[in-house]
């Protein structure tokens, strides 16, 4: 099944209904938005002389036209190969090239034209050119095999070159389904505000939201900004979005007085959500919040905490479940494996493994990526873990994150927990550095609230009162801010090398 025949049901059934707003206005409605998908559909077959299979990128910052060529692509048979607008244009590069991609459409200004190859086809969008292909005439929808590419998500690359993970129309439907049943369950689905880029979870969301005849918004500011999302918060009923903790964190402390009772469900993912802040959040926002755990090789979909289950203050195990990431999503076997793949029980820390209808094909034109990730049938998520009794799993870490101290394993998210109930900071990050005894020593980075000053010493004690003494940091570096990639996840490889850095000067 070609997941653009979602599109023209939703066209055909519910037709009248907005499609997408830029802000507060509504700009196409849904027979609209199919009509010029399948005439875009056409200029792609008929006028740029693609074929079935040949992938097209989207350099594109969020932008009204976005969705509208998604659709196109899958209506022509096409693979989409959408590339986030705030990466730098060396990654654009090994993007375009290693995708192979013949045609981008771009949006004006991100840039310079030769810093993709010559062979490329670039279209503006917006521009005159791409108004003259809306001109061209609709073609019937291209039949897929559900096996079939549908869309070349490109891993951040924060240890090498990026990797594509070839999505399939198979994985992209159930991951839509996943939505309507784990993530974001109960109507009315109205709206869908993309406040965080559409090339990445929130465009992924948005193909639920076709399919239910939402309301796609794009905001108006080009960064996120917590005061326009809680105007477009009141403004659209039923409204939901997808954000990263970081984006949660600032629109929770942004001063700003709004009415967020039109606010369906807030997603966050992608980082850890510290207990601490998460309650802050419950408050906030009245417990409307549903977490996922997924990556680009399983799009969204490996588990869940929705917001039913952020709201049973009740429950005696409340609090220890808000520091997991939920229960496995429906379409897929999630456990915790050691290093021979066994299964392990409950209550034993190993490396998370996935399968399912959602977990990729493999890595484009990378075998050997695609053998080790997906041994024995499993996605290796290079993730470690634990389940609990009632099928709760929490992250400890990425398993290149472990710090080994002496012999004994320090996860580094449960020291973050500890110290992000300090008032006085901000945000925090806690590493492992090379240390002669030891092995490893705890280094952990730290950013002050305005107007607040860190007192380290106030920290030890904090630690020393919570956790194991050998758990504990041995370094504090105060800084402005913590390095972080285009999706808000802090680069824990670049605070290694600061320290390097540091310790380097010191010698």
């Amino acid at each position: 099944m070609n997941i653009a025949h979602h599109l023209i049901r939703t066209a055909r059934v519910r037709g009248e209904r907005p499609a997408i707003a830029r802000g507060g206005t509504i700009v196409l409605s849904y027979r609209d938005l199919a009509g010029r998908a399948s005439r875009l559909a056409g200029a792609l077959a008929r006028r740029l002389n693609l074929s079935p299979g040949d992938r097209v990128a989207m350099l594109a910052s969020n932008c009204e036209q976005f969705i509208e060529l998604l659709y196109a692509c899958w209506h022509a048979g096409m693979v989409v190969v959408p590339i986030n607008a705030k990466l730098h244009p060396s990654e654009f590069a090994y993007i375009m090239e290693n995708s192979g991609a013949k045609v981008c459409f771009l949006t004006p200004g991100i840039v310079d034209d030769t810093a993709i190859d010559a062979t490329v086809r670039c279209i503006e969008i917006g521009s005159g050119e791409y108004g003259d292909l809306l001109t061209t005439q609709s073609i019937a929808v291209c039949p897929r095999d559900p096996t079939d590419p549908a869309w070349l998500f490109y891993t951040s690359g924060t240890t090498g070159k990026p990797k594509g993970a070839t999505l399939t129309h198979r994985n992209l439907i159930a991951m839509t389904l996943c939505y309507s049943t784990d993530v974001d369950p109960g109507a009315p689905w109205e709206a869908i505000l993309h406040a965080a880029p559409m090339s990445h979870g929130s465009g992924l969301y948005g193909l639920a939201h076709v399919a239910q005849a939402s309301c796609h918004v794009i905001a108006q500011s080009s960064h996120f900004e917590p005061e326009e999302i809680y105007r477009l918060i009141e403004r659209w009923p039923h409204v939901s979005f997808f954000a990263a903790p970081t984006m949660v964190k600032r629109l929770v402390d942004a001063p700003y007085d709004a009415d967020t009772g039109n606010l369906k469900t807030l997603i966050y993912g992608g980082g850890p959500m510290y207990v601490e802040d998460l309650l802050v959040a419950i408050d906030r926002l009245d417990a409307k919040l549903s977490q996922i755990y997924g990556q680009g090789e399983t799009p969204m979909t490996i588990t869940c905490l929705n917001a039913t289950l952020h709201a049973e203050r009740t429950h005696p195990r409340w609090l220890e479940r808000l520091g997991s990431v939920g229960v496995a999503q429906s379409v897929v076997d999630v456990q915790v494996v050691d290093a021979d793949d066994q299964i392990l029980p409950a209550g034993e820390i190993g490396e998370i493994a996935v399968r399912g209808d959602t977990v990729m094909t493999g890595y484009w034109r990378n075998p050997n990526a695609t053998h080790t990730t997906l041994g024995n049938g499993w996605l290796h998520t290079g993730d470690i873990g634990i389940f609990d009794e009632d099928g709760f799993l929490t992250l400890k870490d990425r398993s290149k994150d472990l710090i080994i101290s002496g012999g004994a394993n320090i996860y580094p998210r449960e020291v973050e927990e500890i110290l992000a109930r300090d008032p006085t900071i901000l945000e925090v990050s806690v590493i492992g550095v090379p240390d002669r005894q030891w092995g490893e020593a705890v280094a952990a980075y730290v950013v002050a609230r305005p107007g607040c000053q860190i007192d380290t010493g106030a920290l030890e004690q904090r630690c020393l009162a919570n956790m194991a003494r050998f758990k504990r940091p041995k370094f504090y570096r105060v800084v402005g801010a913590l390095p972080k990639n285009n999706y808000g996840k802090v680069l824990k490889t670049e605070l290694r090398q600061q320290m390097r850095d540091d310790q380097a000067m010191l010698r």
